[in-house]
Formats: structure tokens, C-alpha cells, sequence
């Protein structure tokens, strides 16, 4: 939820249609700002 505000805690849109919109394009930005820091593991090959 913090990070959902730090976008703007006001709906900037007016109409009711616009504002569910504004608050989708929110939740895609979050999460892909969440996908870019995630780090990518990969397995290391062991020796044997």
C-alpha cells in the first residue's frame, strides 16, 4: 500500500470508468517496478 501512494494518493481522474483505469495503469507500474528489483537466481554447476 505504500508503495501504491507513492504514486499519488489522489485519483486524478473524474469519471468513475477513468479512475478504475488510473488505478490499473498504478498496480501494472508496481508490479513492474517490483519484476525489475527482483534478482534472478541462477544454479551454479557444481564440480565433480
Amino acid at each position: 500500500m505504500h508503495c501504491f501512494k507513492r504514486l499519488g494518493e489522489r485519483v486524478m481522474a473524474r469519471t468513475f470508468e477513468r479512475q478504475v483505469v488510473e488505478l490499473h495503469v498504478r498496480v501494472a507500474l508496481i508490479k513492474r517496478f517490483t519484476q525489475l528489483g527482483r534478482p534472478t537466481t541462477v544454479p551454479v554447476a557444481t564440480m565433480a
